[in-house]
């Protein structure tokens, strides 16, 4: 598989989530699909959505910085900014590693970075 239909899946992905087009990024994981993040271990394709599509309506847009692909695995760098009263208009910035069998994600790892309110860095509190 060419390297630039991994960057458009990823592209999909993400305008997915704003558009709250559930069955695409169904139809773009895989069914051994996995996702880990600071918040979740290795969960699976029925938990992520449990617990993580619920919670994605209080996203203004994703700025996709960087994507790298290399093979069946890539890198997307994101600001991800909130809407306007949700979060007080807080920002972050993530990269998440992408893991490809085929033309389907198998798994993503997320890393969080730095948080932002009205431009100004925000220390995260430890949970």
């Amino acid at each position: 598989m060419a390297t630039a239909n991994r960057a458009d899946i990823i592209r999909a992905i993400f305008a997915a989530y704003l558009s709250s087009n559930r069955k695409l990024v169904e139809d773009a994981l895989s069914d051994d699909f996995r996702f880990t993040s600071p918040y979740d271990d290795n969960i699976d394709k029925s938990d992520y959505f449990e617990r993580c599509w619920k919670n994605s309506d209080w996203i203004e847009r994703h700025e996709l910085e960087k994507i790298v692909v290399d093979g069946d695995e890539a890198f997307v760098t994101y600001l991800c900014v909130a809407k306007g009263g949700k979060s007080g208009g807080k920002s972050f910035r993530n990269t998440e590693f992408f893991v490809f069998d085929g033309d389907r994600v198998k798994r993503i790892d997320v890393y969080f970075g730095a948080s932002y309110e009205n431009g100004r860095f925000v220390r995260q509190s430890e949970r």
